[in-house]
């Protein structure tokens, strides 16, 4: 084959080739069927048209030598009636005896009935036309290897062209061919050329719309690596940002600790900094499962039993036992939603854990709405409107005195959008002086 069979071109090229071929072919076919009808058509007509022709000079030749009839013993006509032309025939009465017939004649060339129209040899095609007033009847025969011989002057006209022309269409398709798949190599390169430093989307105009979809997929596949590369870098910047005063505060402690015998206190200030280590580690570890969407789950979500599973686990807590108060709609009803229940979780649980840390010595409401929404509402001294638009970023803290990662209100706000949802916060709450309201609104399953 021209064109290598393990390339695209070369599978194209093949393939077309074998195709344009085998239609060619059909199509020579069905022209060889059209003209051997046409050519056999031809041919009759000419048959036809010597036969009437000629009836008349034979009738005459037949009665100018009538005296030298014999019985059994036909005439032979001394020259062709057509000079230009050797025509086969024979003159026959009723009782089929033959009464004159060309000197080209082979024997047992006319050996059909003696009936007007067509009839068929192996090696003839016979004519029989009888005469308007006396019983008379001209048979003319045709050679049918003069109709196979057209026919073949035809199937080779068809066929060698066929034939000098294949090698030069391989040729031209094969060059079709690369030029088409250029554009694909030129995707190949671009794909190659990107690595863990650029993922930049891929742009190729003019791109056919198959390998439009499949630089659309690359490039959503490469906005996900991105993704998950921006999620890994944040996770270490967090972490360096996050762990080094606690790492830093435990070590001194159990230093310290081990300086003055373990005093109690020295060792419990460094327990305390190992459970705020403990404790930002798995806000770390939120926040980086929440921006990657890693493992987030689609299934129906009861708002209501979510709710009252995160309100169990803060009511162990000495802290929250008196604090924290549980609202849900009297309905049957319960409201759902179609979601991840350990990220929704994860994001309500840092939101009350906020409303217990600032909301100072106020009670914290978690209110479940029939419209399914999730709100967090405390009555505690809130946020200026300055704060407010800050406090989705990460290392935020509204308030110094209070212990604070600025991490927890991040993953709530990007667990919300993943799951397609608003997170609307507002300080005060509607009807109240002060306080502070976080309000989840998921859409219904």
């Amino acid at each position: 084959m021209i064109t290598a069979p393990d390339t695209l071109a070369g599978r194209l090229t093949r393939t077309l080739t074998l195709w344009v071929g085998a239609v060619w072919i059909l199509c020579v076919l069905a022209v060889v069927w059209y003209v051997d009808r046409e050519i056999n058509k031809n041919f009759d007509n000419e048959l036809v048209e010597v036969s009437h022709r000629m009836f008349d000079i034979a009738v005459e030749e037949l009665d100018r030598r009538q005296p030298e009839v014999r019985p059994g013993a036909p005439l032979i006509a001394p020259t062709p009636l057509f000079p230009d032309a050797a025509v086969i025939y024979q003159l026959v009465d009723r009782d089929d005896r033959v009464l004159l017939r060309s000197a080209e004649t082979p024997p047992d060339t006319f050996a059909v009935p003696n009936k007007p129209g067509f009839a068929n040899l192996e090696a003839w095609r016979i004519y029989t036309v009888r005469h308007p007033t006396r019983e008379l009847f001209l048979q003319v025969a045709d050679p049918v290897s003069d109709r196979r011989k057209a026919l073949n002057h035809t199937m080779l006209g068809l066929l060698i062209p066929l034939v000098a022309v294949m090698p030069l269409l391989a040729l031209l398709l094969r060059r079709i061919a690369r030029g088409e798949l250029q554009v694909l190599r030129e995707l190949a390169d671009e794909i190659a050329r990107r690595s863990g430093a650029d993922l930049r989307p891929i742009t190729l105009p003019g791109l056919p719309r198959e390998l439009k979809v499949v630089g659309d997929d690359v490039n959503r596949l490469l906005e996900r690596l991105s993704q998950a590369l921006d999620v890994e870098r944040a996770l270490a910047a967090n972490a360096a940002h996050e762990l080094r005063t606690p790492l830093a505060a435990a070590r001194l402690r159990l230093q310290t600790a081990l300086d003055h015998d373990l005093r109690r206190s020295d060792v419990q200030a460094a327990l305390n900094a190992l459970h705020t280590l403990a404790h930002r580690a798995e806000k770390l570890l939120q926040l980086s499962r929440a921006e990657s969407g890693a493992s987030l789950a689609r299934g129906r979500v009861d708002l209501v039993r979510l709710a009252a599973t995160v309100a169990q686990e803060f009511w162990q807590e000495d802290r929250a036992r008196d604090r924290l108060d549980l609202e849900v709609p009297e309905t049957d009803a319960a409201p759902i939603v179609m979601g991840d229940f350990d990220a929704l979780a994860i994001a309500l649980r840092n939101l009350i854990e906020n409303g217990l840390n600032y909301a100072g010595e106020s009670r914290v409401l978690v209110e479940v709405t029939a419209d399914c929404h999730l709100i967090v509402r405390d009555a505690g001294p809130g946020v200026s409107e300055a704060e407010l638009g800050n406090l989705k970023q990460r290392h935020q803290r509204y308030t110094a005195e209070r212990t604070g990662y600025g991490l927890g209100m991040s993953i709530v706000a990007t667990i919300i959008a993943k799951h397609g949802a608003r997170l609307e916060l507002r300080s005060p709450p509607a009807g109240l002086v002060t306080g502070f309201e976080a309000r989840i609104v998921l859409p219904p399953a």
